[in-house]
C-alpha cells in the first residue's frame, strides 16, 4: 500500500514535531503523507500548520518568519494566518486582498508534548492515554527520528509476538524458546483493536537494574492497543508491579519513510529506576527492530495472498483486513507500486 495515494489516510491525526522544536518566531517544516507543511506558534501560543508553498511564486513558507502570529513568506513578504488565508500583502497599499490568495490550512493541536496534524476532517480523535494524567506515572521522552521503512511494516512488527526471540536476542529474546505463547485475546475497538498476551523474557543486567529484580527470566503480561493506522500503546506489566507503558507512532512522511515518535510512562520513581537507564534499554530494543525493518519492502500489501503467514501473524492480518475495509468504505482501492 502506498500511503501517499490513499486519501483516507489524511483523515487521521499524526504527531509530527516535538513542541520544544517550535521556537518563538521561527517556523519549522515537515512532510506528512508526501505533503510539505509549515508549522509555527500563533500569537496565542497555539500551533498552526499550513501547506509549505506560497500561492504567489511557490516559495517555502517555512523559510520565512512569524510576525504578529502570522507566517510571512520569505520571498515577497505575504503573510498567512493559521487557516492559510493571506492577511497582508505589502505591495497592496489600498486594495483589499483577493480571496484567492490562500493556501491549504490543516487541523493542528498540541498533545503529549507533540504537535499533531490532520490533513483533512478527522475520522478518529488523537489516541487517548489515561496514564498521562495519572499522578502515579511519570512521563519519559524517548525517541524522535526518521526511519526508512513504511508505517504498515512498523505497526505490524509492534504486534508480532514471534520476532522477539530472534530480533531481540541481544536484549531480551530467548532463541532457545522460539515458539511464542498463544494470544489470549484480541478485541475490536473504535480505533483498531486491543490485544492481550504474555511472554517469558530474559533479563540482561540493565533490565534487572531497571526492574529492581535479580531473576534471569521474567513473565511479561502485555496489553497492546492499535490506533489505526500507524500508532500503538504497549502496556507491559511485571510480576513485581512495575508497569512500563510505551506509546509509539510511525508518522508517514512518504511511502518509504516514517517518523518514529516514542515516549513511555512508568509507575516507579527516578530513585528506583533512572530515566536514562530506561531509555538506554528501550534504545537497544528499538534499534534492533530498525535494523531489520529497514530491509523490508515498503510496499506492504493489504491482500494476504502475496505473502506467507503463520499463526502469530493474526494481528497483522487483522490490520490488513481492517485497512482494506477502511479504503473500501471510502470508495478507494489499494494503490501499489507499478
Amino acid at each position: 500500500m502506498l500511503v501517499t495515494k490513499q486519501p483516507v489516510l489524511k483523515r487521521f491525526w499524526y504527531p509530527v514535531l516535538p513542541v520544544s522544536h517550535l521556537l518563538p518566531g521561527k517556523p519549522q517544516s515537515f512532510e506528512l503523507l508526501g505533503q510539505p507543511i509549515a508549522l509555527w506558534m500563533d500569537r496565542n501560543g497555539n500551533p498552526a500548520a499550513i501547506a509549505d508553498r506560497c500561492c504567489h511564486r511557490s516559495a517555502q513558507l517555512s523559510g520565512g518568519v512569524v510576525i504578529d502570529g502570522n507566517l510571512r513568506c520569505p520571498y515577497h513578504g505575504w503573510c498567512f494566518n493559521a487557516a492559510g488565508t493571506c492577511v497582508q500583502v505589502p505591495q497592496l497599499e489600498e486594495r483589499s486582498i483577493p480571496k484567492t490568495y490562500q493556501v491549504a490550512g490543516y487541523h493542528c493541536t498540541e498533545r503529549y508534548d507533540y504537535i499533531w496534524v490532520c490533513l483533512d476532517e478527522p475520522l478518529q480523535p488523537i489516541p487517548e492515554i489515561p496514564e498521562v494524567a495519572d499522578p502515579n506515572f511519570r512521563f519519559i521522552h524517548e525517541f524522535y527520528e526518521t526511519w526508512k521503512v513504511s508505517g504498515l511494516r512498523c505497526i505490524e512488527n509492534s504486534f508480532d509476538s514471534a520476532h522477539g526471540n530472534f530480533v531481540h536476542a541481544s536484549s531480551w529474546g530467548d532463541q532457545k524458546n522460539p515458539v511464542p505463547p498463544p494470544i489470549d485475546e484480541i478485541v475490536n475497538t473504535d480505533s483498531g483493536f486491543l490485544m492481550k498476551h504474555w511472554v517469558e523474557v530474559l533479563n540482561p543486567d540493565l533490565q534487572k537494574k531497571n526492574l529492581g529484580i535479580q531473576a534471569e527470566k521474567t513473565i511479561r503480561t502485555n496489553e497492546r492497543r492499535w490506533f489505526m493506522p500507524f500508532a500503538r500503546t504497549l502496556k507491559i506489566q511485571y510480576p513485581n508491579g512495575v508497569i512500563h507503558l510505551i506509546f509509539t507512532a510511525y508518522t508517514p512522511i512518504d511511502d518509504q519513510t516514517s517518523q518514529l515518535v516514542q515516549f513511555c510512562l512508568r509507575n516507579d520513581t527516578e530513585a528506583e529506576a533512572k530515566a536514562a537507564d530506561i531509555i538506554a534499554f528501550d534504545r537497544q530494543v528499538t534499534l534492533e527492530d530498525r535494523t531489520v525493518l529497514e530491509t523490508t519492502d515498503y510496499d506492504a500489501p493489504l491482500t494476504i495472498a502475496e505473502e506467507q503467514h503463520m499463526a502469530s501473524d493474526k494481528p497483522g492480518i487483522l490490520m490488513r483486513h481492517q485497512l482494506a475495509a477502511l479504503l473500501k468504505s471510502h470508495g478507494e482501492v489499494e494503490k501499489r507500486r507499478m
